[in-house]
């Protein structure tokens, strides 16, 4: 498995950012820290699309962002094209998430959930592989119809 994990958060989620980062430090992961670094407010989907160029050039496997809430982040990854993002803040939806959907940015909100839970989560995530068998078809019409809209438009 790779070992390099990108995250970003606004300035809601900072110290839950700096939180996750050292937990994924202590387990070995080299961390990309695309902001924010301060609590100086941002417009989050720059963070989430930065978050996600960088799983998509490879230079990371995984991605976590955090935000308020988690939806915002998950709304603005999901917007670029081969991203899956979710909203995780219970062990099920954080396993599904990877289990049943390969997602590979998994969101949290910062305003919604603690740091201990949020600690646990992200490293129950990591455990966490796509387990393909009736998910694949699901997943791949998902990155069908992306190909479409993208192809065609809304038509």
């Amino acid at each position: 498995m790779d070992k390099r994990i990108a995250v970003g958060c606004d300035e809601a989620a900072l110290e839950m950012k700096e939180a996750i980062k050292a937990l994924l430090e202590s387990k070995g992961y080299e961390v990309i820290d695309k902001g924010v670094y301060d609590k100086t407010p941002v417009l989050y989907p720059d963070i989430a699309v930065a978050v996600c160029k960088e799983i998509l050039n490879g230079n990371a496997e995984r991605g976590i962002l955090m935000c308020g809430t988690g939806i915002g982040m998950a709304m603005s990854a999901n917007k670029v094209p081969g991203i899956r993002a979710a909203v995780c803040h219970d062990m099920f939806s954080t396993e599904r998430s990877r289990k049943s959907n390969n997602a590979q940015v998994m969101c949290m909100g910062a305003r919604v959930i603690g740091m201990e839970l949020a600690k646990l989560l992200v490293s129950h995530w990591l455990t966490c592989d796509f387990a393909g068998g009736g998910s694949t078809a699901k997943v791949e019409r998902i990155m069908e119809y992306e190909q479409q809209f993208m192809r065609e438009g809304v038509k």
